[in-house]
């Protein structure tokens, strides 16, 4: 009985403490997003349904969500892509190495919010630091503005979200590759295996549980990662940036509808929550294949 029971006993304080920070939350949003709320928070007629009604009848609420599921699958798979070679270089012995990890990591250690502001700085449609690169080097002759369009604008948002996500990734893909036995390349060397066989026969299947600890939680942080659209664009032009969480914080912030912004919140968590529990027991039910 005592066998049975210790590993509950163990882990209540835990599950007591996860309770008071998501649950308790978790009930007042929902609470808000069924009533009619004042722009100070004041609750007051239950409304049921209405505010997710007038979300999904809002066109920028649906470009925003499309929106928002575009830019996690980029930022979130451009960095699985990237990170995994520069793991693979950091992970070998060379002069240097520990300086060059010091180099990837560096970025992690800096604001994100400060990371954007520096690159809204460089993506100045008129002095702007990436402008006068190119007009250094011939390869415009005009200033091209990059923050002021959607169709550049949404893309640099993109590219920077994969810098700023590969020393994490990075990471965890070292952390991988340091448990990785030296002997099974040296059996893999001996028998003529190249080194595309072993990095697709041992490497990849071994990194494989670390690519999907890196997925989830990039996929976490990037959907809900407000800092780099807000300091670059805020949205803008036009809402034309607006993902789910910027779209959130204007509903609730700038025009005061807290019941709307509640209910987008709760979309926001069931959209990760649904993706969440499929991709773990795909994941689960592979692990046992």
């Amino acid at each position: 009985m005592q066998r049975a029971t210790a590993p509950y006993v163990l882990i209540l304080p835990s599950f007591i403490l996860a309770a008071a920070i998501i649950l308790w939350p978790l009930k007042e949003i929902i609470s808000l997003s069924l009533h009619d709320v004042n722009r100070f928070g004041m609750i007051r007629d239950f409304i049921g349904l209405q505010h997710f009604r007038v979300l999904f009848a809002d066109p920028d609420f649906i470009a925003a969500t499309w929106r928002t599921l575009f830019w996690t699958a980029s930022v979130v798979v451009g960095t699985l892509v990237i990170s995994v070679p520069i793991a693979l270089i950091l992970n070998e012995d060379f002069y240097g190495r520990g300086i060059a990890r010091i180099l990837i990591m560096l970025p992690w250690a800096i604001s994100l919010t400060m990371t954007a502001i520096v690159w809204r700085w460089a993506l100045n449609g008129e002095s702007g630091m990436l402008n006068s690169a190119l007009r250094g080097l011939g390869l415009i002759d005009t200033n091209i503005q990059w923050l002021a369009e959607a169709s550049t604008a949404f893309p640099m948002q993109i590219f920077i979200g994969i810098l700023v996500s590969i020393p994490f990734t990075v990471t965890i893909f070292l952390g991988g590759l340091s448990s990785v036995p030296d002997d099974l390349y040296e059996a893999a060397a001996t028998e003529g295996a190249g080194s595309w066989d072993q990095f697709r026969l041992i490497t990849l299947p071994l990194l494989r549980p670390f690519i999907n600890i890196a997925f989830v939680l990039n996929t976490i942080y990037v959907f809900n990662s407000f800092p780099i659209i807000w300091a670059t664009t805020q949205g803008g032009p036009a809402n034309s940036t607006d993902i789910l969480v910027t779209y959130l914080y204007k509903t609730g912030f700038r025009v005061g509808k807290l019941g709307e912004a509640a209910a987008v919140s709760l979309i926001m968590f069931a959209i990760l929550l649904v993706f969440t529990i499929i991709y773990v027991r795909l994941a689960m039910r592979e692990a046992k294949s």
